[in-house]
């Protein structure tokens, strides 16, 4: 019986809708970010360190993102993509992103979820997931963050629903 009490409560966090800060400063927001941690996927598997991502906002309103890491022959991999509001009359802090090239923009399956879950009142910190659960990054303005923020943005995936077991830290020299 409590096996099933317990499959039934996974189930609703794992359906309840994610929560995102009402609004994002995207001035603010933009600049340099240094991953802390992720949830594993398959388009940073090649990354062994060094992970930082960078948005610069655009005169038409969008976002460039430029994502770079260190390899493991010791080069730097890096992506550019672009970001927009997911819904032009929803919070800023859901956002659409997309590394497919501009010509395929057109596919919805090509752009990701960026929903900003948590960030700090300094925006020194921030923690980025989607509604699916299967994508979650902790981001700092500096390279470490105290143990106690970071132990507070993994209980607040955890709180949201996500498997925080699997969080991986990145490595920063």
């Amino acid at each position: 019986m409590i096996m099933i009490f317990g499959f039934v409560a996974t189930a609703r966090a794992q359906t309840k809708e994610l929560t995102v800060v009402p609004s994002v400063d995207l001035q603010r927001y933009q600049g340099k970010w240094y991953e802390i941690a992720r949830l594993p996927n398959r388009f940073q598997e090649q990354c062994v360190g060094n992970v930082v991502a960078s948005y610069t906002l655009r005169q038409d309103g969008k976002i460039t993102v430029i994502n770079e890491c260190k390899l493991k022959d010791g080069s730097t991999d890096r992506a550019e993509g672009i970001a927009r509001l997911a819904d032009s009359s929803g919070p800023n802090s859901k956002l659409k992103v997309r590394f497919a090239p501009a010509f395929l923009s057109f596919l919805p399956f090509v752009w990701g979820d960026y929903w900003i879950i948590e960030l700090g009142s300094d925006y020194s910190y921030v923690l980025v997931g989607d509604p699916g659960r299967k994508y979650l990054w902790i981001l700092a303005r500096s390279p470490q963050i105290p143990d106690s923020t970071y132990q507070q943005l993994v209980e607040k995936a955890r709180a949201q629903g996500f498997t925080v077991d699997r969080l991986v830290r990145t490595k920063q020299d």
